[in-house]
């Protein structure tokens, strides 16, 4: 594996771990103009990864504890009722970027702290109860002048859609979770800082960013940075984002990792999402929407340049795949599919949830992206995850440096010179009116792009298919003249109850005309 260490440069570390954790705790007692006179501390990335590496070596603790007064028995719907006034917002009408808290309680029991970034120094961010809005069926005057040890997260607001309104841009809650919107689009798919130990036998563990800088960004910036310190029992954490709003927002990361004892597995660039259902397995619910996710695939450009797309399922049960590679230029989880029509979802507007993509910055060397779905009855359960794991193993004391681009929005794919994926259908298979062998089952792949769109509905293009622990017992290709799609058909019988692998492309002459098409399949999953 290309690990990449790294010095912290730029002479003396100007903020150690002991005055990084006395200004943690110090400003939830100060007012904000005492800390802006008496807590305003040197800062840099620099800094913060000397505290990190340092935190790294001694045992972990974590912060949550009672919640004073009435924060420690909110339930989910108290907590619902809290709302940012909007009207308290930092950096309100002062140039393009506001920031909002969210309200701790409920879940969130540890408080995140928060401090602005301005000319090299930093201040904390005192928010007490008076920004907050407390709504039916809490008190208000049980809330009122009380302190709060810290906040639940934050969102960033933006004239993301118009230059007139503040919309919501990305918002950081709940352990290292964040997402974020491009122009149009409505929240689905979120990311995390990083993932240790998913679906292993060791359970999953889940880091928090449990502190974060905001530079105060100027009146005409158009992006801005910040920072954050991540923790748990097996790892700490120095990140830096920039975040540049736009028709697709650009987010550029640099995570610099400590490990604090042996990870058996870590994800790098981790994303969640939500699939429930589409055209590949309709038949299991029974609901008038067409299809009901958050991404409908997962898409891969290698290190070759080769381009693979895997639909996404929900299956039986618990589903892992590896896609082994050395120096990925990108992956991620894409809403690839933005026909309101086949939806049919008003309220949710599945087809505006953004995509996700991942591009490394720098050479990640050997390792695998790595894929989990997880079966679910429920669209409010996330049940996919995908990231990059490292080859190698992740032992106590290493330190690690990943720098990426996150891209967030309805973003656009080409073409030309591979034809993509627009849908994919499965079903009994063989010919319908006559008997067909019991266990054969039918994938239907449909593919468009301008490759496929000047050749003769009669030309040669033949299908490069492959089939793991399957027999494939027949395969054809044709043009669908109602939409100009190309037709994949395959049928197969598989040969056991584990899970069947299938790959495809479309060729003509020898040329590949399409991404690779994937799909993991078992007989459990109808």
């Amino acid at each position: 594996m290309h690990r990449r260490n790294f010095l912290v440069g730029g002479g003396k570390v100007l903020l150690g771990l002991s005055g990084y954790l006395s200004f943690a705790s110090a400003f939830a007692q100060t007012s904000t103009e005492t800390a802006k006179a008496s807590q305003s501390t040197p800062f840099s990335f620099d800094s913060l990864t000397a505290a990190m590496k340092e935190l790294a070596g001694k045992p972990y603790e974590s912060r949550q504890e009672p919640l004073p007064g009435p924060l420690d028995d909110l339930d989910y719907d108290e907590h619902r009722a809290i709302r940012y006034r909007p009207e308290e917002a930092l950096w309100r009408g002062e140039g393009s970027f506001e920031l909002q808290a969210f309200h701790p309680g409920w879940l969130f029991k540890e408080p995140v702290r928060l401090y602005v970034v301005e000319d090299g120094s930093a201040s904390p961010l005192h928010i007490n109860s008076d920004a907050f809005e407390y709504r039916e069926p809490l008190d208000p005057e049980a809330f009122a002048g009380l302190e709060l040890p810290g906040v639940a997260g934050f969102r960033l607001h933006y004239p993301l859609n118009s230059p007139d309104v503040m919309d919501e841009l990305v918002s950081f809650l709940g352990a290292s979770y964040f997402r974020a919107l491009g122009r149009g689009n409505l929240y689905g798919l979120s990311a995390r800082g990083l993932a240790v130990n998913t679906a292993t036998s060791l359970g999953e563990e889940f880091p928090r960013f449990t502190d974060f800088w905001i530079e105060r960004p100027r009146q005409r910036d158009k992006a801005v940075t910040l920072y954050a310190a991540l923790d748990s029992p097996s790892v700490t954490g120095a990140y830096a984002f920039t975040i540049t709003p736009d028709k697709d927002t650009k987010m550029e990361v640099t995570a610099r990792l400590f490990i604090r004892r042996d990870i058996q597995r870590l994800g790098i660039a981790p994303m969640t999402s939500m699939f429930l259902f589409a055209e590949n397995n309709r038949s299991a619910f029974d609901d008038y929407r067409g299809q009901v996710h958050d991404s409908d695939g997962l898409k891969v450009v290698r290190g070759n340049g080769e381009e693979l797309w895997r639909n996404l399922n929900n299956p039986s049960q618990l589903a892992n795949s590896f896609f082994s590679e050395t120096n990925p230029k990108a992956f991620g989880l894409f809403q690839r599919d933005r026909n309101f029509d086949r939806y049919q979802d008003a309220g949710a507007g599945y087809h505006r949830r953004p995509s996700l993509l991942v591009e490394p910055l720098h050479e990640w060397g050997e390792g695998a992206i790595h894929l989990v779905e997880l079966p679910t009855e429920l669209e409010v359960n996330d049940n996919i995850v995908a990231y990059w794991i490292p080859d190698g193993d992740i032992k106590a004391g290493q330190e690690l440096e990943y720098r990426y681009q996150l891209t967030w929005g309805a973003i656009e794919e080409s073409t030309d010179p591979l034809a993509r994926v627009t849908a994919l259908r499965t079903g009994i298979g063989g010919t319908s009116g006559v008997e067909n062998p019991e266990d054969l089952r039918k994938f239907v792949v449909d593919f468009e792009g301008e490759s496929l769109g000047n050749l003769s509905p009669d030309g040669d293009i033949e299908a490069v298919v492959s089939a793991s622990r399957a027999k494939i017992v027949h395969t054809s290709v044709s043009h669908i003249e109602a939409n100009g799609a190309w037709r994949l058909v395959i049928d197969l019988i598989p040969e056991s109850d584990a899970p069947v692998e299938l790959s495809a492309y479309l060729d003509f002459d020898g040329q590949r005309l399409s991404e690779i098409w994937c799909y993991q399949w078992r007989r459990s999953d109808g």
